[in-house]
């Protein structure tokens, strides 16, 4: 009989534990990563940076146009008219590799912005 009143606190104490493992999982914020940001917009041709200096100056310029709210399509535009392509795809991963890689936190602002998009360009 002690063995039945027992279970209850300990699958109490158990599940407590598990939620505090998983908030603290969610709460790990997410950190940028120039290194992979950097191999994977210099190896994929059509962008020709003039070095690391300014692919990261360029990603960290997307950030900032994310952050300010500027919506998808205009970015997508902006990419265009720098690298004189209408490439959906040389666009999209530019900006998807800029977002994830260097200001992780707002990829759900990108998502946001992004929503309803139509391609134009070609793919």
């Amino acid at each position: 009989m002690a063995d039945i009143a027992i279970r209850p606190r300990v699958t109490l104490v158990a599940n407590l534990v598990l939620a505090v493992v998983a908030a603290v999982g969610v709460a790990i914020p997410a950190h940028a990563d120039s290194v992979a940001y950097l191999v994977n917009v210099t190896v994929r041709p059509g962008y020709n940076f003039a070095g690391a200096d300014a692919a990261l100056a360029y990603g960290y310029g997307i950030c900032d146009k994310v952050r300010g709210g500027r919506p998808y399509a205009q970015i997508v535009a902006d990419i265009w008219g720098d690298f004189n392509t209408s490439d959906e795809y040389q666009a999209s991963y530019l900006i998807s590799q800029s977002v994830n890689e260097l200001c992780p936190a707002l990829i759900w602002q990108l998502r946001n912005s992004a929503a309803g998009y139509r391609p134009t360009g070609t793919m």
